[in-house]
């Protein structure tokens, strides 16, 4: 059995999040220390997951999307 995730994000959107994630890792774990590094550290995780996933929670409610549709016909 398969889990279907639907996807609500672009490629520029999860290429960001990449980067943005790779980023905040970096800060979270060699510069910035204490509670404000694991927060980094955790955000970075979530956005490189989502990333990865190609399906961002918080744009459910708010109702975005980001990934281009078929053109039909």
């Amino acid at each position: 059995m398969r889990l279907s995730i639907p996807q609500n994000m672009g490629i520029a959107d999860r290429i960001i999040r990449v980067c943005l994630g790779i980023v905040l890792a970096i800060l979270g774990s060699l510069i910035v220390k204490g509670a404000i590094g694991i927060f980094l550290v955790t955000v970075s995780a979530l956005m490189l997951l989502t990333a990865l996933i190609g399906f961002c929670p918080g744009y459910v409610p708010l109702r975005i999307s980001t990934k281009r549709q078929k053109a039909s016909g």
